[in-house]
């Protein structure tokens, strides 16, 4: 879940409808950025795909009673974590072997630090998934997979920056992750590795340099949870009734 914190509420942004924005971004990608790409469908199934095992956790949040307020992705417990993702990895396994591996590399690189056992053993397991994986595929390339993989994080990036962001918010106002623009650790595509990026308006959001093939929209789903609404009839009951809301969202060039 990813959580907004406002005076009297708490924005709600399921993981499937922010990876939503992120199938959605690489589907409007330049074509010259997806040339190296034998596995194109792939590549952008995984994006549209790579949170979906949060999906069953989404539907009933959790709370943090040490910050007081919901739990988002960002300091959601590791050992369920691990649960999540393996259940996700396989949902897309289902479907996508090199979409699945890519999810899988994804989510490995965000616990391969911790000292956590579970932590180390979903690491472990993700090592020879991908292993096994590679191996049924006979013309998998190592280095066109990380310009993939590169894709992958920059259309997840530029998806949080619209979830996690307030509509039409000030450069100062930004998140912390955000405060210096969007930029990218993996920078095995051709894409570039820094991005200026900012609201125009409440509806609008530009980038440059602008790696799409024209302006387009998004529509962005969410919930707004009232505060008062979740200390009377507690978080789970108070997010099930609320209502799912949507804004649509322009992607622009940055002059």
């Amino acid at each position: 879940m990813i959580i907004r914190n406002q005076d009297e509420h708490f924005i709600f942004i399921a993981q499937p409808d922010h990876a939503l924005l992120s199938g959605e971004f690489l589907k409007h990608l330049d074509s010259s950025y997806l040339e190296h790409a034998p596995y194109k469908d792939s590549v952008i199934y995984a994006a549209y795909q790579h949170d979906c095992g949060w999906k069953a956790f989404d539907k009933q949040p959790f709370w943090n009673d040490q910050a007081n307020q919901p739990y988002s992705f960002i300091d959601f417990p590791t050992i369920p974590k691990t649960v999540l993702y393996t259940q996700g990895i396989q949902q897309v396994q289902e479907k996508d072997s090199y979409a699945a591996l890519l999810c899988s590399e994804h989510y490995k690189r965000f616990l391969i630090k911790s000292s956590l056992p579970e932590a180390e053993a979903f690491v472990q397991q993700e090592a020879k998934r991908q292993e096994w994986l590679i191996s049924t595929m006979k013309d998998f390339d190592k280095q066109s997979f990380e310009a993939d993989y590169t894709l992958l994080q920059f259309s997840d990036n530029l998806s949080l920056f619209v979830c996690m962001n307030e509509a039409g918010a000030e450069d100062k106002d930004l998140h912390p992750f955000f405060k210096e623009g969007l930029s990218l650790s993996n920078s095995a595509s051709k894409l570039p590795s820094d991005y200026s990026i900012g609201w125009t308006g409440r509806d609008a959001i530009a980038i440059d340099p602008f790696p799409f093939s024209s302006d387009f929209s998004v529509t962005l789903t969410y919930k707004c949870v009232q505060k008062a609404a979740i200390q009377q009839q507690g978080l789970i009951a108070a997010y099930e009734h609320a209502p799912i809301l949507a804004e649509t969202i322009w992607i622009n060039a940055r002059n």
